[in-house]
């Protein structure tokens, strides 16, 4: 009762501030690169000023996107924050990107890259986050997480080689942890990517380019299969890179699709099959090149590289049924990869060198499921509420080997892991005037993962002891056990307007990631004996780490085909802890503060050309101090060390490792359906520092893509990519560490046993970096593809010609 006359109260207040309901519109445009206002739904439907809102005849949205209302292709959902951005496939697809993650960067702020071989997940950075491989940036590829827990590289590994960018039908972004349904990695955002449910015709396109790169792809569409449509794809690409030792990467990609209805109310079945193998040029030392040990393209491991596949069968159902609809998602995943990685050199084992294979073997199982509900109105207007429930289970085998040119001699761990959790959401929108509305959430999340051993004695790393005798560390049997943890999130936002063609949008909400169950239960170290001989010991990690974010921001159409947007954010991690699968330890990271800005803008003046421009500056510092490091560093400086100058880069600070302060992009698209086309892309991020107390930086990087096309009125296309145009000489990524070469003068001292042993677990700190590929041109040819007895005639080359200016 008390809760009803609050409400009645607040509709009251709401009511006496009518006159402001004069300034209101009808609704503001929905903001979305080049297309058409959405339909209005029950999130997002406002009626004209000064009259009551009305509830919609449509169903409650329980779909990524709403249906598209008398026009072609995907709609944006309703929009909730001002850092939210949809794009349909065919935006995502105008662009040139050299690789499948690339395509991703569509997103503004969002910078992909790579620093190994070209079959391993990208390298991610957004808002402030050097993400690895994706731990704080969740993606999902239609319902199904791409992030992989306790993963044998990185936590969070997010694959998305395998994508095949043709087949999406839309991109949806949001960023930071204010949406109920974001759970696990999403701190710094979420990206989910749908597939097409039908094509329309089949097609097929081959590419070729420099470097030997070559690419073909085969889509056929299945009309009326099985009380539905079904299409195929099939796809095989090989390169080998500007590299002195050639990536020489292999792949093959498939997926099969059924469907029937629609997102919101239809049914699909889905079957996707990759598997890639490849050589890597990972990142070298800017000493080396220097001093002509190495060329800018040459590598320090020819045997470096690895092989990954990945399997999935996934189902969706939805029902729409009067003022309730339903969604639920189903998956199966199996993937594997084995890696080999030398980044340190011969750091560790002077005799050897310090080449490691990791390895992860997983099988995952998954459901989501959400029910939405109109059940009352406020003056008139709809009130929705979502629930969700999220379960997920993955069957792990992982580990940590160290190995020469791929012949392994030591285990370091090898581990069984089962790793479940369960999720529980619920938001409910409400809009209480025409120009106000609310959506308030939370979700609870519950882990628990167990870790085993498969470390033996034989296999287990062996040492020598202070007496200089043999031993075995044989860590495994102690560093197992359970783990549980749970977490509570509440999720808030405000939307305020439209305003002339303006709308105002505040939010906060927590969020998490996990990190690797290996951390959590480890107790001593797994690659080192304490000085009395025994075990050193290793402090766990938490289960789960929360991270509390804000931001406030508006959406604009001041001129006719202009979207802009505007973003200031806050977020706060309460601990940069992870595990450190390439070392087998846990590293203790402070907590963390960024906040920043980001500004984006999209303008379509007509229907043959596009703008696209947006620019994202972040300040990233952890908080507190690190005693650790300092005590390091202190050890560094001793009269018998510092010498050596290892304690340059080692000193505590503030900096966060790899934190791209400035980030832009500037899009041009050109062309119409039919004709001649073409796009420039200018990609940029800033300096940043790589050591914490900002000793060492990285160069700013900028590169220009560049196509020039045309497509012919009866599917054929013709479209020639240019990347790095300018030819760079940059970094596509870099880091600073120590490492050690046969080269340094160190070298000798350490295997001598000369130099002290705090500045030869250092090793020669450095740049260590992966230079920008250079000029490429990629060539690629398109047409229709039939399977019936008619011919498909190829292009008209009058028709090109015909089509040039005079």
């Amino acid at each position: 009762m008390a809760v009803h006359l609050a409400l009645v109260r607040l509709a009251s207040i709401l009511a006496a501030l009518s006159p402001l309901t004069a300034l209101a519109q009808t609704a503001l445009p929905t903001i979305q690169v080049g297309a058409h206002r959405a339909a209005p739904t029950a999130r997002s439907h406002v009626s004209a000023p000064g009259r009551p809102v009305h509830a919609s005849p449509q169903a409650p949205r329980v779909s990524p996107v709403v249906a598209a209302v008398g026009e072609p292709g995907p709609k944006p959902p309703p929009i909730t924050a001002s850092s939210e951005k949809f794009f349909t496939g065919k935006e995502v697809n105008a662009l040139p990107f050299a690789r499948p993650g690339d395509a991703l960067e569509i997103v503004p702020g969002l910078v992909v890259t790579q620093h190994s071989g070209e079959g391993k997940a990208n390298q991610y950075f957004l808002r402030g986050f050097n993400l690895d491989h994706g731990t704080d940036l969740a993606l999902y590829l239609d319902g199904m997480p791409l992030n992989l827990r306790t993963h044998g590289h990185a936590q969070g590994y997010a694959d998305s080689n395998f994508l095949i960018p043709e087949l999406l039908s839309y991109v949806l972004a949001h960023k930071g942890p204010y949406d109920a349904q974001d759970g696990d990695f999403s701190s710094a955002g979420s990206i989910y990517m749908q597939y097409k449910d039908t094509i329309d015709k089949g097609f097929f396109q081959v590419t070729g380019g420099s470097f030997g790169y070559a690419r073909a792809l085969a889509v056929a569409p299945y009309r009326d299969f099985a009380g539905g449509s079904a299409y195929g794809a099939a796809e095989a690409q090989y390169y080998n890179g500007p590299w002195e030792r050639g990536d020489n990467m292999r792949r093959i990609n498939s997926v099969l699709r059924w469907s029937r209805g629609t997102q919101e109310d239809g049914a699909s079945v889905t079957f996707m099959g990759y598997a890639n193998k490849w050589y890597s040029t990972d990142q070298i030392p800017l000493r080396a090149v220097n001093s002509g040990l190495l060329s800018l393209w040459g590598t320090m491991d020819p045997t470096a590289g690895g092989a990954t596949s990945r399997f999935s069968l996934s189902s969706r159902w939805s029902q729409i049924e009067g003022n309730h609809a339903t969604r639920v998602e189903a998956y199966v995943v199996h993937s594997t990869l084995d890696l080999y990685s030398n980044y340190t050199y011969f750091l560790g084992h002077q005799d050897l060198g310090d080449q490691i294979r990791q390895f992860d073997y997983r099988t995952i199982v998954g459901v989501n499921a959400q029910h939405a509900i109109r059940w009352a109105d406020v003056n008139g207007a709809p009130v929705e509420t979502r629930i969700g429930f999220q379960g997920r289970y993955d069957d792990i085998r992982l580990g940590l080997q160290e190995s020469v040119r791929r012949q392994l001699y030591d285990t370091l761990s090898n581990n069984a892991v089962g790793e479940g959790s369960i999720g529980v959401w619920t938001d409910t929108a409400v809009r209480w005037t025409p120009w106000l509305k609310t959506v308030a959430g939370a979700r609870f999340d519950y882990y628990n993962a167990a870790v085993s051993s498969r470390q033996t004695l034989l296999d287990a790393p062996k040492l020598v002891t202070s007496a200089g005798l043999p031993a075995f560390l044989l860590a495994g049997p102690f560093n197992q056990g359970v783990k549980n943890a749970a977490l509570f999130s509440p999720k808030a936002s405000i939307i305020i307007g439209p305003f002339h063609k303006t709308e105002f949008f505040a939010n906060y909400g927590e969020g998490f990631h996990s990190t690797d169950a290996r951390g959590a239960v480890l107790r001593f170290s797994t690659s080192e004996l304490a000085d009395n001989d025994g075990f050193v010991q290793a402090a766990s990690i938490p289960l789960l780490v929360k991270s509390r974010g804000a931001e406030i921001g508006a959406r604009a159409k001041f001129i006719e085909g202009l979207d802009s947007s505007i973003s200031l954010f806050w977020l706060n991690l309460e601990s940069e802890n992870q595990f450190v699968g390439d070392s087998g330890t846990t590293i203790f990271g402070r907590p963390s503060r960024r906040y920043g800005l980001e500004f984006a803008n999209k303008y379509a003046p007509n229907s043959w050309i596009r703008f696209d421009g947006d620019v994202a500056l972040v300040h990233a510092r952890y908080r507190g101090v690190d005693v650790a490091q300092t005590l390091a560093w202190l050890d560094l400086i001793t009269p018998d060390a510092a010498p050596y100058g290892t304690f340059l880069g080692n000193a505590p600070g503030n900096y966060l490792p790899n934190a791209i302060a400035v980030t832009a992009m500037g899009g041009l698209e050109l062309g119409e359906a039919t004709g001649w086309f073409g796009a420039l892309k200018y990609r940029y991020f800033g300096a940043r520092a790589l050591t914490e107390d900002g000793y060492f930086n990285s160069p700013a990087t900028g590169t220009l893509n560049a196509r020039l096309g045309y497509r012919w009125s009866d599917g054929w296309r013709l479209q020639v990519d240019a990347f790095n145009i300018f030819n760079s000489r940059s970094d596509q990524i870099t880091f600073a560490y120590g490492s050690l070469l046969p080269s340094d003068p160190l070298y000798l001292q350490c295997a001598a046993g000369v130099a002290p042993s705090q500045v030869c677990g250092v090793g020669v700190m450095d740049r260590h970096l992966k230079p920008v590929e250079p000029a490429a041109v990629r060539v690629t040819l398109s047409g229709p593809l039939n399977f019936d007895a008619s011919l498909v005639s190829l292009p008209d080359r009058a028709e090109l010609f015909s089509r040039l200016p005079n």
